[in-house]
């Protein structure tokens, strides 16, 4: 991997990071739907000039229906559920909880899509789910926020689920279409889908300049410009490569909240987190156990 391309990498793991802190910044003041219909459109605006190629705008009519269910389930919905999330849960435990994601894909595959899974995928994926367990039984502590906190990590692992069924579908009916065009349609999409929320559910009290801006940093920089680059660097370097974003988002995100919002870090958040992200790396292949070396006893067994 070149220098730019890692400099690349850890851009958008700050970018997809901080977009926790901007939801938490903006949360209480917008109300959960409006916040994620302000990024998804805010977003949208920003692609625009990305539409002007005529390849592209063909590619979204022919395959609108998909995209359109794509929006929804990869945006519209996740952007609602963690903009719930970050009026109750710390910026960096919400982002934790988004690396649970790739456990949730893997796991479906193997209950529901009939594929296959080795036995350290297997392992990583029980892994990663006891790193979710630990997790919630030692941050929900039920008298810090009482059922509040329950519901905003159901909300974070709903949006997880939303990921996962958004994964699967895209890998199956829209394989042909370039990337970048799913991205593009798929923010319009969820822009129209929540528009009507958002002006129905508008405030009434106008939200401070504070709010404003984080609103515009979601939208503007974790959105639109985080997007291009993702897909930019699936390009140069790999899908696989590109996949240890979801190692730096949970770094990214517990260190924000922890410079910018004072947030403590407990020991239940670090050790859900480094378990979590054993298991991602054990069931996405990014790490791989070694088999046992052969022992004199099983020379002598086999013979």
């Amino acid at each position: 991997m070149k220098k730019s391309d890692l400099a690349a990498l850890l851009l958008l793991g700050a970018l997809w990071g901080v977009a926790f802190l901007f939801m938490r910044m903006g949360a209480a003041q917008f109300g959960s739907m409006p916040l994620a219909g302000m990024r998804a459109i805010g977003a949208a605006i920003c692609f625009i000039p990305l539409l002007l190629s005529r390849e592209r705008l063909a590619e979204m009519r022919a395959n609108w229906r998909s995209i359109t269910l794509i929006g929804l389930s990869n945006s519209a919905l996740p952007f609602v559920l963690f903009s719930y999330a970050a009026q109750s849960l710390p910026a960096g435990l919400s982002a934790i909880f988004d690396a649970i994601s790739p456990l949730l894909v893997a796991a479906s595959g193997w209950l529901w899509l009939d594929e296959r899974m080795s036995a350290t995928q297997a392992s990583g994926l029980v892994i990663g789910m006891t790193g979710v367990v630990w997790l919630i039984g030692g941050s929900i502590g039920f008298g810090h926020g009482g059922a509040a906190v329950g519901w905003a990590m159901a909300a974070c692992v709903a949006a997880n689920v939303c990921y996962t069924f958004g994964t699967h579908y895209s890998q199956r009916r829209v394989r042909s279409v370039s990337p970048l065009t799913i991205a593009i349609g798929s923010l319009l999409a969820a822009a129209v889908m929540l528009l009507p929320f958002t002006v129905w559910l508008w405030p009434a009290k106008s939200p401070t300049v504070q709010a404003w801006a984080a609103m515009f940093g979601l939208a503007a920089a974790c959105t639109s410009l985080a997007y291009v680059l993702f897909y930019r660097l699936l390009a140069r370097i790999g899908s696989t490569r590109s996949m240890a974003v979801l190692y730096l988002i949970p770094v990214f995100g517990v260190v924000w909240g922890a410079m910018f919002l004072h947030e403590s870090i407990t020991l239940a958040m670090a050790g859900g987190c480094a378990v979590i992200l054993l298991g991602v790396a054990l069931t996405t292949g990014m790490l791989k156990l070694r088999p046992a070396a052969p022992t004199a006893l099983d020379a002598v067994e086999k013979a």
